[in-house]
């Protein structure tokens, strides 16, 4: 079934001018595989190409402009989008699977970055005074140059905003690769964002990763690269940008624990915001709850309560109200989360498919699954290795604390975790000995303010935290001294 598609359906954006290809593939709704909600452009090496020498030529005026005009280019553009908010939430539901919740709050999030990264970059960008007694010195900032972010299918706007705007802002310009899967609502915001700012200072490019990956990554003129996805990937694009020495900002794959302490509290708000960590976007969010450590005196108890939960959940097509859990994304994640949920079950662990079924006649018409519990499982089984990506959660338990640890460390990712303790102090305790970029109390989320910025460690992925946000990824720092 095909239905309208959008302006931006099957073009992309190189120095001003939404260009139509020859070849495009079509985007399909995860909740109904027979509908086509619009076309994503496969673009040449020379569209590529074309989009890096657009971002270079404007760079030099773009970077020279005043931190003022910038940052009012940006409020502007938030203005433009605002109205845009409620026309596509039902866009990004078809193309992505979310629910109508989920996506709102994702294009919400859109115009909060814009104008809170717009109103902390003049106070960002003063020099920062380090002089003494002897010499006065101060560390200023310049922007880098052409900026290259490749974003993923799973949250596609605000993944690809929250690096985006900081780079705008900080004087680069930008050669966006958004995810084949679901592209049409991110151009169709940043097709808004982008006529408040001179032509080339966004671009926009579409089709095949690797190819357009390996474009970006061995140009020279491309001076960073902006990475969401997974480590695999991760770790070819670090070996593709080496031979040109790039920056690099990665934000890599997860396998977050949540560590369930004797006096966790387990109430209806605990058991609440458990499940929304193990479920938003189905399980597809790379800092989401993966695997649980129950203490042994609270283990049926947390089960039977995380069940109850779980089986409260809706899942069906996102587009509909009651829904609380949409599809999966996309056949191959699908297909791999069906295949790791056959093996657990085949290896002896106990499998309890939960939740409701919206529309048990449309069930096949998409890639839906209930979500799922896993007990009588091994710490060394692949479900909890793996970055699954689905809503599956193994719940394992423990008799002492430090093997709880143990086993939350005992991955090769570093992300996020999560510590459920009645006592704030030994969550701050614990959280010192848990190898992850963010460790959360009695909560398994984002950070409410969205300049916040805590990268994950190990093969997480790799940046800096700071108070500023993005801003300090996008600039090269100097000394200037007398």
């Amino acid at each position: 079934m095909i239905g309208v598609f959008p302006e931006v359906s099957g073009r992309i954006l190189i120095n001003g001018d939404w260009k139509k290809v020859s070849k495009t593939k079509k985007v399909i709704n995860p909740a109904k595989i027979e509908e086509v909600v619009g076309e994503v452009a496969l673009c040449s090496t020379q569209d590529v190409d074309d989009a890096i020498k657009a971002a270079s030529d404007v760079f030099k005026s773009w970077s020279r402009t005043s931190v003022e005009e910038r940052a009012d280019r940006m409020r502007q553009a938030s203005e433009k989008l605002s109205p845009l908010v409620e026309e596509n939430v039902s866009l990004l539901v078809r193309e992505n699977g979310k629910t109508l919740v989920e996506s709102k709050k994702d294009l919400l999030r859109c115009i909060q970055v814009m104008n809170q990264m717009a109103d902390t970059l003049i106070e960002w960008w003063k020099p920062v005074d380090l002089s003494g007694a002897l010499q006065s010195v101060q560390i200023r900032r310049r922007a880098r140059g052409v900026t290259a972010v490749i974003s993923p299918w799973n949250s596609p706007l605000i993944l690809t905003f929250k690096r985006v705007i900081p780079a705008v802002l900080a004087g680069n310009t930008v050669v966006i690769k958004p995810a084949t899967n679901c592209p049409l609502t991110v151009l169709t915001f940043l097709k808004a964002v982008a006529s408040s700012f001179p032509p080339g200072v966004i671009n926009i490019v579409t089709g095949s990763g690797a190819m357009i990956g390996e474009v970006l990554c061995s140009d020279p003129r491309v001076k960073a690269i902006c990475f969401t996805g997974s480590t695999d990937t991760g770790k070819t694009i670090m070996r593709q940008a080496a031979s040109t020495v790039k920056k690099l900002y990665m934000e890599l794959g997860g396998n977050d624990p949540a560590l369930i302490l004797p006096d966790a509290a387990l109430d209806r708000t605990d058991i609440e915001r458990i499940r929304g960590g193990v479920l938003r976007a189905s399980g597809q969010v790379c800092s989401a709850i993966k695997r649980i450590y129950v203490h042994e005196s609270r283990y049926v108890e947390f089960v039977d309560k995380l069940k109850s939960g779980f089986e409260r959940v809706v899942v069906g097509n996102g587009i509909h109200p009651d829904t609380t859990m949409g599809p999966l994304n996309n056949k191959g994640q699908f297909d791999y989360v069906k295949g790791l949920v056959e093996r657990t079950k085949q290896s002896g662990a106990q499998v309890a498919e939960l939740g409701q079924k919206l529309n048990s006649d449309s069930w096949e018409e998409g890639y839906f699954m209930n979500p799922s519990i896993v007990t009588n499982i091994s710490h060394d089984s692949e479900l909890v290795h793996a970055e699954q990506f689905g809503p599956v959660i193994p719940v394992i338990p423990y008799t002492e604390l430090s093997q709880a640890i143990e086993m939350a460390n005992d991955t090769q990712y570093g992300l996020r975790a999560s510590v459920w303790t009645s006592d704030e102090r030994k969550a701050a305790e614990i959280a010192d000995y848990l190898e992850a970029g963010a460790v959360f109390h009695n909560n398994h989320t984002i950070f409410k303010d969205l300049r916040l910025d805590f990268p994950g460690i190990k093969e997480s992925g790799f940046s800096k935290e700071t108070q500023w946000g993005s801003l300090e990824l996008f600039t090269d720092s100097y000394g200037f001294a007398n």
